[in-house]
């Protein structure tokens, strides 16, 4: 008989369960978006769909990921995770535990901007939205023809807590304190309807996490979200092929 293998646990996936499982979540910190978006680098180079990429990325390591979210040269805000040309000279760095060198780039070929909405959500989605297009045309600035993919977390749990400092703010479900699952669906309306045209992939993560003890954290539908981000992998990586 013939043994099914078992499906892939891609990295982004683990890394971004892991910003709330277990511990509380900060939604001020804005380094947790780098970490998450710099493992899709690791689960494009997994899955192997683009030999451009693998060989330019782990052969040559003239293509590497700037998490230092500048481009020499370009005056242009940098998004959570860049891939593009390192600078001529520089020598790329290799991390313990990672496939994909880091160093400054030249050029931008992919760029990625993670945003997470854990509560509050529609007080906030015009700023979100607003961002996620002004980060399109900053990938793009400069010239080039940069993959932009949007990774979105969406909490859809029936209550939660945000922590600012010292202090907590519990939802009550009230008029400007709802809980994530009264606001959901909406704010992923308007991203799909205002953002989402505006990037190669827009990958929507939607999770459940309450933000206090024992801070549990669980996947709205795992099955359909790991398929959903192999799909997302599998045409970024045709892209790159295509463009690249």
């Amino acid at each position: 008989m013939t043994e099914i293998p078992a499906p892939l646990e891609y990295r982004l996936l683990t890394e971004f369960r892991l910003l709330f499982e277990g511990k509380i979540y900060k939604h001020r910190d804005s380094s947790q978006g780098d970490f998450v978006a710099m493992h899709l680098y690791e689960d494009l180079i997994i899955v192997d769909r683009s030999p451009k990429l693998i060989d330019a990325a782990i052969n040559r390591k003239d293509r590497v990921l700037n998490v230092q979210n500048k481009r020499r040269g370009v005056t242009a805000r940098r998004g959570d995770g860049t891939f593009g040309e390192v600078i001529p000279g520089e020598t790329p760095i290799m991390d313990s535990g990672y496939l994909v060198a880091r160093g400054p780039i030249a050029t931008v070929e992919i760029g990625i901007e993670v945003k997470i909405l854990a509560k509050a959500m529609i007080k906030q989605i015009d700023r979100v939205i607003n961002d996620l297009r002004n980060q399109v045309v900053q990938f793009k600035h400069g010239g080039g023809y940069p993959i932009c993919v949007a990774v979105i977390g969406i909490n859809q749990a029936r209550s939660t807590i945000g922590y600012e400092g010292d202090r907590s703010f519990p939802t009550t479900g009230k008029q400007g304190f709802h809980h994530p699952f009264q606001e959901a669906a909406e704010a992923e309306r308007r991203l799909q309807a205002e953002a989402a045209p505006e990037f190669d992939e827009f990958l929507v993560l939607r999770f459940k996490a309450r933000n206090e003890p024992p801070y549990p954290f669980e996947w709205v539908n795992y099955n359909e979200t790991r398929l959903d981000y192999a799909a997302a992998l599998s045409r970024i990586s045709a892209r790159y092929q295509q463009r690249f």
